[in-house]
């Protein structure tokens, strides 16, 4: 609670104490509307304060306004009848400040759980100078310096292990609780924190740059971006708050001028003075003004709890009516990792035939030739490689301990005139030669994602009509992976360009109001993600085009993310819509109630502040997205 909040809760408790005391002392006339002016200025001054200022800047019509006015209003006509009842004018002022009091306290609740989990931000980046470690601001440290992060501290700036190995708390970023092992050669990010061991890391971006600086800039300017609903709510205000101020000073000028020239009766000024009053207490729209925004924030503050960054709530709104999800596939349902998956027809022991070709490519870095030499497991020995020839668009061949070796695919075979045996497996088929003989083929492919099959049914039992895959991936590989993962449809073998064709051919086929959403994290889905209704990047290993393309940044790289952020929006939306339903209907029956005279200063009471604060409970259940 902060002092703000504090204040205006002594407020209370002594408008609170002063309306409970007073009727017991015995005082009339002016005295007594002195004494209770006393608890009504004290819970109601500053509200008095900003209806004079909103009537001094022509933006009359709000809630203030609509308070001071019914509050001021209800004294005068205590005045005018000479009956001395102060006490609604103060109770509704009191009720009215203990809501806006909640609401404010609600709000700061659910600022501070964003605030903690966006806790990211580190002070200071530790620099090695003269050998003593110096704390610079991780604003001044240029890309390619070394800096130590020590156990318990934040890694202020991207970069890349250099020296030690150690465990990192990556909650803040992914929503992830299981700790990440890290050692030399690893990439590392900004807003981790590390648990263990000390390390020394080259930083490879500015921190402006980075990660942590990203997140904080993604959270900070969310809430700009408004959606359909909080507009139609900001329009609807405009247009609400005069029409039922005009419908109320008919309320109170008309039935007694009706009654006085066409019926002939007493114009009971005071009654309808006071039905009026009672209808402007219970047409502030509070509730909606409050409970709307609120259950956005609340909801683009819980999916980020989940490492499941939205760029504003217009995105959320979106996500919610998603019908077709579309994903890249390198880096997004597999792992971008191509390891060996298989060893066909081998004439050797399969480590034997690894150990050549790792050794014959080992003057390569392509992820190929890498993904040999992780299979081979051992360090490279040059010493044992000579002759090593590269063949473009083939393959290669060397000597290894004097032996003749050729890798590659089916031409380099055919160009050495050696015939090999086909294979059926999708993937890349490196053939093998030993000393002219052909020696069998190691299969290597992309590593579907361990989550991704799930991923797919959730989205859905979700509901999401149709998943689609595109990818530049040769068919049998791409029809392999479509398959595996049971997604509906695949398009392969596409340049950057198609993809961006085929995502238009996609939204023609939407139906409704559902939208297209696109998954992706390499720099060339930038221009697909920009251009589907709503675009999710993976953030952890994503490209920093394709995290500034994307409306969502999932920070972990799980596809089960989507399926969770889908029904985080769906979670938000049904309370928006509950706020909406829930404070129009009430708001209407008690004005019509009011308006009959058969609603009192009471029932106005609970129609304006009981209906905002059930609102914004019901708006803080967004923040709570752990069991979805």
């Amino acid at each position: 609670m902060n002092k703000k909040q504090k204040k205006m809760l002594v407020r209370i408790g002594i408008a609170a104490i002063l309306l409970l005391a007073l009727p017991q002392v015995p005082a009339e006339g002016l005295a007594r509307f002195a004494l209770y002016m006393i608890p009504y200025l004290t819970i109601g001054y500053d509200i008095l304060l900003k209806a004079a200022k909103g009537i001094k800047n022509r933006q009359i019509f709000d809630e203030n306004f609509l308070m001071a006015v019914a509050t001021v209003g209800a004294i005068a006509l205590a005045l005018y009848q000479k009956n001395g009842d102060y006490t609604e004018a103060i109770a509704v002022m009191l009720f009215y400040q203990i809501g806006e009091w909640f609401q404010s306290y609600a709000v700061g609740k659910s600022r501070r759980n964003i605030s903690e989990l966006m806790d990211i931000r580190p002070d200071y980046a530790n620099v090695e100078q003269e050998g003593q470690l110096e704390q610079v601001d991780p604003d001044e440290v240029e890309i390619g310096t070394v800096i130590v992060v020590q156990p318990g501290e934040k890694v202020p700036i991207d970069g890349v292990v250099l020296e030690g190995a150690s465990t990192l708390n990556t909650s803040a970023l992914t929503g992830e609780s299981l700790p990440r092992d890290i050692q030399a050669g690893d990439e590392i990010v900004s807003g981790c924190i590390n648990m263990t061991g000390v390390l020394k890391v080259r930083t490879t971006r500015e921190f402006g740059e980075s990660t942590v600086s990203k997140i904080l800039d993604l959270v900070e300017n969310a809430s700009s971006r408004k959606s359909r609903s909080e507009n139609f709510i900001s329009r609807f205000a405009r247009v609400y708050t005069p029409a039922v101020c005009g419908a109320a000073l008919a309320l109170a000028v008309l039935p007694p001028l009706v009654r006085m020239a066409g019926m002939g009766l007493p114009a009971d000024w005071g009654s309808w003075i006071y039905r009026a009053l009672t209808f402007l207490v219970i047409s502030c729209p509070c509730a909606l003004v409050i409970s709307i925004p609120l259950s956005f924030f609340a909801g683009i503050g819980g999916a980020g709890k989940a490492g499941i960054l939205v760029k504003g709530s217009n995105y959320l709104e979106t996500l919610s009516q998603t019908g077709i999800v579309v994903f890249d596939k390198t880096g997004t349902l597999t792992q971008g990792v191509f390891e060996v998956n298989g060893i066909h027809h081998s004439e050797l022991e399969n480590e034997r035939l690894i150990e050549y070709a790792a050794l014959a490519e080992s003057a390569s870095s392509h992820p190929i030739s890498r993904s040999l030499q992780r299979a081979y497991g051992k360090e490279i020995d040059r010493g044992r490689v000579t002759d090593i020839r590269e063949i473009s668009g083939n393959g290669v061949t060397a000597k290894v301990d004097g032996v003749e070796v050729a890798a590659g695919n089916d031409k380099l075979m055919n160009r050495l005139g050696i015939s090999c045996i086909p294979c059926h497996s999708a993937g890349t088929i490196i053939h093998m030669a030993i000393d002219g003989a052909y020696a069998g083929h190691i299969v290597i492919s992309d590593v579907v994602k361990p989550h991704s099959e799930e991923a797919i049914r959730l989205l859905k039992k979700s509901g999401v009509r149709k998943t689609v895959m595109l990818t530049g991936d040769r068919k049998k590989a791409a029809d392999q992976t479509a398959a595996q993962l049971g997604i509906d449809e695949v398009y392969s073998e596409l340049l950057p360009a198609d993809k961006v064709e085929q995502v238009e051919k996609l939204l023609a086929e939407k139906r409704g109001k559902e939208k297209l959403a696109f998954v992706g994290d390499g720099i060339n889905d930038a221009p697909v993600l920009g251009r589907a209704d709503i675009g999710i990047a993976m953030g952890a290993m994503g490209s920093d085009a394709a995290i500034e393309a994307a409306d969502v940044v999932l920070m972990d790289d799980d596809p089960m993310q989507i399926a969770k952020a889908i029904r985080i929006s769906r979670k938000c939306l049904g309370i928006v819509y509950q706020n909406i339903v829930f404070a129009i209907g009430i708001k209407l029956i008690c004005l019509v109630l009011g308006a009959l005279g058969i609603a009192n200063m009471w029932l106005a009471i609970f129609a304006d502040v009981g209906v905002m604060i059930l609102a914004v409970l019901n708006a803080i259940r967004a923040l709570f997205v752990k069991n979805l």
